[in-house]
């Protein structure tokens, strides 16, 4: 049975044909496991060739049966070879392919050089931003993938309250909670289409490891457990009346909701708690203007200016190095557009599924903020994900 509906699949693809006669390109070869999966219904090992010109059409090496009971496509080929699968598309295109786009944002120069050898008179050209501008706007069906992905991450943060104790390291906390993922069929990895981000299920950090600086794209990303994957969960053991940050990506059937919350054993200071509460506010303020049409660059300065009016734009988004953004896009990927942050190029529409996230770090004590997942609608962005917002005292 096919992944994704056929009426799908031949949507994405439509619109992705619109975007490229914009840009003059003849043709596509799509090969990364998320573009794959959302243009074709597989992420077996394969090439998608998208022509202007004449239908699309899957070259599968490995599984080609697999990919035959995934993919709703008329056209599937079974390829033993990059020469082969050359010579189909050169038999079966009804009109000469001057431009060919690849994802140049992710494809490894040494696969380009090949395809270069394959195709010689061939302007190569990248494909990638329209790739992005396709998958930005979620259909309903889409939507209601990710809406299950917020299910998903409500049982999870519902279980803490049976799972968290002082004592635990934060990795043993972590692996008690991805069981309870697993359970409910969580793949585990999280897409992040950025070069060498790994993510797996997202971040626990506790007290000071939440103020900890981090390689990691977000305002936080904890030491992780060693040098050689430096963010995530460490060795720290968690304790009383400190902040525990909770930042997991629930996945169903490929789709990411991003979600924060924390929790506390004990009380919570009374900074922790101001903090909260004006992150609530950015969030809400945000939520509530972000209407179709509106500059996505206009609700971070507003988030921003909500912070300094406050008194508290230090700390901001992270420290010592905040980042330039305070929400991004969500769908097969967890850096999807748009960004909701400094000089973005995107206005808002109809949707756009995004995860904001107004976090302020206090040095040396941890962090108080909150992240949740939205769509964009008619009157404003509606939040997906489920469980409450405030702080969490055991």
């Amino acid at each position: 049975m096919s992944s994704i509906p056929k009426e799908e699949v031949n949507r994405r693809i439509g619109m992705l044909k619109g975007l490229m006669e914009k840009s003059n390109m003849d043709a596509c070869l799509i090969v990364q496991k998320a573009d794959l999966f959302y243009f074709s219904g597989t992420a077996q090992e394969a090439h998608l060739f998208i022509s202007l010109a004449d239908p699309p059409i899957l070259f599968v090496r490995k599984s080609f049966e697999r990919a035959v009971q995934q993919s709703p496509l008329d056209q599937i080929v079974s390829i033993a070879s990059f020469s082969q699968m050359r010579d189909e598309i050169l038999a079966q295109s009804s009109s000469r392919m001057s431009s060919l786009g690849l994802e140049l944002d992710v494809l490894p120069v040494n696969n380009f050089r090949v395809y270069e050898e394959l195709f010689p008179n061939t302007e190569m050209t990248d494909v990638s931003g329209s790739i992005r501008e396709t998958r930005m706007i979620k259909s309903a069906y889409e939507i209601d993938l990710i809406k299950r992905a917020a299910e998903m991450n409500n049982d999870l943060f519902v279980s803490v309250k049976d799972i968290l104790k002082e004592g635990l390291t934060e990795l043993e906390f972590s692996g008690l909670l991805e069981a309870r993922y697993r359970k409910n069929g969580h793949q585990g990895y999280v897409r992040v289409r950025s070069f060498n981000q790994d993510i797996f299920y997202g971040h626990i950090m506790s007290g000071r490891h939440l103020a900890v600086p981090s390689c990691s794209l977000g305002p936080t990303g904890g030491p992780g457990p060693h040098a050689s994957f430096p963010y995530g969960a460490g060795m720290k053991i968690i304790q009383r009346n400190e902040p525990i940050q909770i930042d997991y990506v629930g996945v169903f059937e490929g789709y990411l909701v991003d979600q924060a919350r924390t929790f506390f054993l004990g009380e919570p200071a009374s900074d922790f708690l101001s903090l909260h509460a004006l992150a609530l506010s950015i969030q809400s303020a945000v939520a509530t203007g972000g209407l179709p049409g509106t500059k996505a660059e206009s609700l971070y300065d507003l988030a921003i200016d909500m912070a300094s009016e406050a008194g508290s734009l230090e700390g901001f988004l992270g420290h010592p190095m905040p980042v330039p953004f305070l929400g991004h896009g969500v769908g097969l990927e967890l850096d999807e557009l748009p960004i909701v942050g400094k000089r973005s190029p995107h206005v808002l529409q109809e949707g756009m599924v995004i995860a904001l996230e107004p976090k302020f770090i206090l040095p040396g004590r941890g962090l108080a903020g909150i992240e949740n997942t939205f769509v964009v609608t008619k009157t404003g962005m509606e939040k997906l994900t489920l469980f409450d917002d405030e702080i969490q005292v055991l």
